[in-house]
């Protein structure tokens, strides 16, 4: 089980050291109130914790963790998968105009994120480009991203350990993102009329309200994991045909998106062309242990001492990447969805995938939800754009920013 000093966790041992830091996480968030009022998620809190002990064992012995990757990243896919399966056609109908106004906010977003990135890496005497790794490839690329352009910087670039960078970068984000979310979400609350839509009643949309009860039975569980995993075949098929006939390109499009647009696929021709009957209950409940189960794992494999050894310079420009996200989250994303509390609620989300991951912003969202009410728009809009269009808008930004001549 142990290489040196290197704690090597099974897929077994992963999957209950991830439900004993989910446990912990809840317990904490019930019983500390700081914690509940400024709603963080359970997996970070339970995350962070473990993610300390384990820096703190780090630096008396060089003590790490490694846990089952595949069985992470199994979990992210089904999550992503999930959020495909429940979007029916006729509900993504229902976005409209606020769908393309936050799909516009989130491209000037990266826009921005990239602007300030590359001047101050200019400014505190980086290479510029180091700026893009400190920007959107990382930051709302997250960490699948920053290892696919880390290598295409340091092999077409020149920048040395530009995918260790671009992990510490994400990883960062990932906690950041988690921890912003809520109080931002929670400062906006107070400036919008709460709904007083009963918890639990009208139209259940994906992952809005996770503690809701669920009734599942056998058969239509193993018909919903029939669907998951036709769309994850589908996804891996699909990634690895990119891989093989597109590997010149730098335009990467994770496996995640892959699940995510097999999912919409898969649900939407088997309810239109063979009228079968869709249990979105059940795809609820496997995506949000998916959700959670994936946060956890990633927070517990956190290597904080990554972090906590970047340079002063990348420190800076990340400190100054957040504060981006907080501005914007609450003076443009705020007001441009209309102010109210599904804009609200959508500002929580928008810092979750701003700076970290799509099931970080779900999870922001989430934490809100459970305690205020649902909010359909935002559980409508933030998965759409989060998984989905944000990595086709920002391939092509990175695409048309690094192809630019001066660079070389």
């Amino acid at each position: 089980m142990s290489e040196g000093s290197v704690v090597v966790l099974n897929s077994y041992y992963t999957l209950i050291a991830a439900t004993v830091v989910l446990l912990v996480g809840r317990t904490l968030v019930k019983r500390v109130r700081v914690l509940s009022n400024f709603n963080i998620p359970e997996p970070v809190v339970g995350g962070l914790i473990a993610a300390v002990l384990v820096l703190g064992l780090h630096q008396v012995n060089g003590f790490s963790i490694q846990i089952e990757k595949g069985l992470q990243d199994g979990f992210m896919l089904m999550f992503f998968a999930s959020i495909g399966l429940s979007a029916d056609f006729k509900r993504l109908k229902a976005g409209g105009l606020p769908l393309i106004l936050f799909t516009a906010v989130v491209t000037g977003f990266i826009v921005a994120q990239n602007v300030v990135g590359i001047s101050l890496a200019t400014l505190l005497g980086l290479k510029p480009l180091t700026g893009l790794i400190t920007g959107s490839i990382t930051l709302v690329g997250g960490h699948g991203t920053a290892a696919g352009w880390g290598q295409i910087f340091e092999t077409d670039f020149g920048i040395q350990g530009a995918v260790a960078l671009g992990m510490a970068c994400a990883t960062f984000g990932l906690v950041c993102g988690g921890l912003i979310g809520g109080p931002v979400a929670r400062r906006l609350m107070k400036q919008v009329k709460v709904p007083t839509e009963v918890v639990g009643s009208g139209p259940q949309v994906a992952f809005e309200q996770p503690q809701h009860n669920r009734l599942i039975t056998a058969d239509t569980a193993i018909e919903t994991l029939a669907l998951f995993a036709l769309s994850l075949a589908s996804a891996f098929y699909l990634s690895s045909f990119m891989a093989e006939h597109f590997s010149e390109s730098n335009f990467v499009i994770p496996t995640f998106v892959w699940a995510l647009a097999s999912g919409v696929v898969v649900r939407n021709v088997l309810t239109s062309v063979f009228k079968v009957t869709i249990f979105d209950r059940c795809v609820d409940v496997f995506g949000n242990v998916s959700l959670s189960l994936f946060l956890a794992m990633a927070l517990l494999s956190l290597e904080l001492w990554m972090i906590k050894d970047l340079a002063v310079p990348l420190i800076i420009i990340l400190s100054v990447q957040a504060l981006l996200l907080v501005f914007f989250a609450i003076f443009i994303v705020f007001r441009v969805m209309g102010k109210d509390y599904d804009a609200a609620v959508l500002a929580g989300g928008f810092c979750g995938f701003g700076m970290g991951a799509t099931p970080t912003a779900v999870a922001n969202m989430q934490a809100v939800t459970d305690r205020f009410g649902p909010s359909h728009k935002a559980f409508l809009i933030v998965p759409m754009v989060g998984a989905f269009f944000v990595d086709i808008l920002n391939a092509t930004i990175l695409s048309a920013i690094t192809s630019l001549p001066f660079w070389n």
